[in-house]
């Protein structure tokens, strides 16, 4: 069975690559634990825990109750249950390779821990500790092990390059045409070299799924965006030749200030991904994986009305918020 480590939104909402595990079945009467990595086991209680919390927490948009629709075999329950196993199977991962590197939680760290755990098992109805058959200690246990791997997390990343230039992050608003055929090209060439409206001429011709858009760096190919970043405002491009078609560009502004200011975060953000991928990836290409899927095959999301809880990450992040 392949496990696909999407590692979407993780601690904060950080992303983390993409790595693929192959998951080996466990071996038969292992017991409840849903899997197992080098020989650390992740039981039910906490798979549940995860997966009430994700139950609610994907199982609604904008006030719709999405369980309450039939999604053939696209089942809104398997997506739920994977997300479960990817975020469980990466937060355990983390921890492993956190005491690899002798990363640990503090006296303060800890405590703060079981604050979050005694707040969020007294949110608890009857019906879903019930359901999760969990006691305060597994709540407890999962707050450490899930701030251990954002604390992993954190340590590989502090010693990133914080500075970003304006240069590296500006965000330019622009207009666009683009053609794949070298016939429309050179008729949108005439029409531009005649002086006709740029918007106008883009109406009629243009293949991109947008006219006007704003693009930081690397968004366009690189041979047009050697042209668009160096375009004054209002300014209009030759045709640029590339690979896949034939672009035109106008400069509507040469600096969007505020975008830009937010790219700086982003260019932070794919530079500590970087620098945290190098560890994490070594450590997943030689740790053994096993899932008991007889054993979570089992798990079933049917019948679960009653289990509302969907507040495990919101409480966390109050207690740990950084």
């Amino acid at each position: 069975m392949i496990a696909a480590f999407g590692l979407s939104v993780l601690l904060s909402g950080c992303r983390i690559g993409n790595t693929k595990v192959v998951w080996e079945k466990a071996a038969t009467g292992t017991g409840k634990y849903v899997f197992q990595i080098n020989g650390r086991t992740c039981d039910v209680r906490q798979a549940l825990l995860y997966l009430c919390n994700y139950r609610n927490l994907y199982g609604s948009a904008y006030g719709i109750d999405l369980w309450e629709y039939d999604y053939g075999a696209d089942s809104l329950e398997q997506y739920v249950k994977d997300i479960t196993i990817q975020e469980l199977s990466r937060v355990l991962s983390m921890d492993l390779l956190a005491e690899q590197m002798q990363v640990s939680l503090t006296e303060d760290e800890l405590a703060r821990a079981k604050k979050a755990a005694d707040e969020y098992y007294g949110s608890l109805t009857d019906a879903e500790i019930a359901f999760m058959d969990i006691r305060e200690s597994d709540v407890v246990k999962a707050y450490e092990e899930y701030a251990l791997a954002k604390k992993l997390y954190i340590s590989l990343t502090e010693g990133i390059e914080e500075e970003v230039s304006d240069d590296e992050a500006r965000v330019i608003r622009i207009q666009q045409i683009y053609v794949t055929d070298k016939e429309l090209a050179d008729a949108v060439k005439e029409k531009l070299g005649n002086g006709d409206d740029f918007a106008a001429v883009a109406s009629t011709y243009n293949s991109a799924s947008e006219i006007e858009t704003v693009v930081a760096r690397d968004d366009l190919p690189q041979e047009v965006e050697n042209i668009a970043f160096n375009l004054e405002n209002g300014e209009v491009s030759e045709m640029v030749k590339t690979d896949d078609g034939y672009y035109f560009i106008k400069c509507l502004s040469k600096l969007e200030e505020q975008l830009t200011e937010d790219n700086k975060e982003n260019i932070r953000q794919k530079r500590r991904i970087a620098l945290f991928d190098d560890e994490y990836q070594a450590f997943v290409e030689k740790a053994a994986y096993h899932l008991n899927d007889s054993l979570w095959d089992e798990i079933s999301l049917e019948d679960t009305e009653e289990i509302e809880t969907d507040s495990f990450f919101a409480v966390y992040a109050k207690y740990f918020a950084r």
